[in-house]
């Protein structure tokens, strides 16, 4: 099936969206939900992938500091999934959005049942103008937030899993940096941004394995690993920086914005 032009899918991570102390950042979900409703309005379908539901939970639970062990990180996901969820939905109503939640596991994924259900969940949303906001199920997937290797690490993968099944044409993430860099820029001031990236080597991967990002889980290489997924079914993938989520009306205008990892012509 042909990918849709107006289709985008927008993956916002645990650092874009909470401060040092793992509180929700409210000036920063305000204007994330501010810019994908005014995407909306300009005839675009969005699809919105949010992590830090463990990260929010564990603040409003009072915990000391981000759980360990594998059962307090799903309570804490449990606790933080119902906030985010919350909030989003008042954010985007501020803006005459209506918002729907889907989670999903590994299993979801793989299952072609289950993959089926999905697609039309994601369909009858859109067809109807709102919003869905996605994360994966940590409450019930122990797998993922136990792993060294997590299959969706933070969100990257599975917002390029969601973008290929929904057939979207761009996917964008919003991080905590501004790209893909030559090297790393919290080391070295000489660092320049990459523009644009043709094809996935090992070249690209050594320079992001000297490259990081703060308080998510997920790291450069774990989005590269997301990129090459969606560059090889076709998908425009960006990085660029969570604290100015206005860029998505640059990336529809066909902007130079952050790194573009351009998908393969099908």
């Amino acid at each position: 099936m042909a990918l849709n032009k107006k289709r985008i899918v927008v993956k916002v991570g645990t650092s874009s969206i909470t401060n040092e102390k793992g509180e929700a950042n409210l000036r920063q979900l305000d204007l994330l939900c501010r810019a994908i409703s005014g995407v909306q309005n300009l005839g675009y379908d969005v699809i919105l992938v949010s992590s830090g539901a463990i990260a929010v939970g564990a603040n409003k639970m009072r915990l000391a500091e981000k759980p360990k062990d594998v059962r307090m990180k799903q309570a804490a996901a449990a606790v933080g999934q119902c906030e985010l969820i919350h909030l989003y939905d008042r954010f985007f109503a501020e803006y005459g959005k209506i918002s729907g939640q889907i989670l999903v596991t590994g299993d979801d994924i793989k299952s072609e049942s289950s993959r089926q259900n999905l697609t039309n969940t994601f369909d009858a949303l859109l067809e109807n103008g709102i919003i869905p906001i996605v994360n994966e199920n940590d409450s019930v997937s122990h797998t993922e937030i136990q792993s060294e290797k997590m299959l969706f690490s933070d969100n990257d993968m599975l917002s390029a899993i969601v973008a290929v099944f929904c057939n979207a044409a761009t996917l964008v993430v919003l991080t905590d940096i501004n790209g893909l860099y030559d090297a790393n820029p919290q080391t070295d001031p000489g660092a320049r941004l990459i523009s644009r990236v043709e094809r996935i080597d090992d070249g690209i991967r050594a320079i992001a394995s000297g490259t990081a990002t703060n308080r998510g889980t997920g790291g450069m290489i774990s989005k590269l690993d997301a990129a090459e997924y969606a560059m090889d079914h076709g998908v425009d993938m960006f990085i660029t920086n969570g604290k100015n989520p206005e860029k998505l009306y640059d990336i529809v205008d066909h902007k130079i914005v952050g790194t573009l990892f351009a998908g393969k012509n099908l």
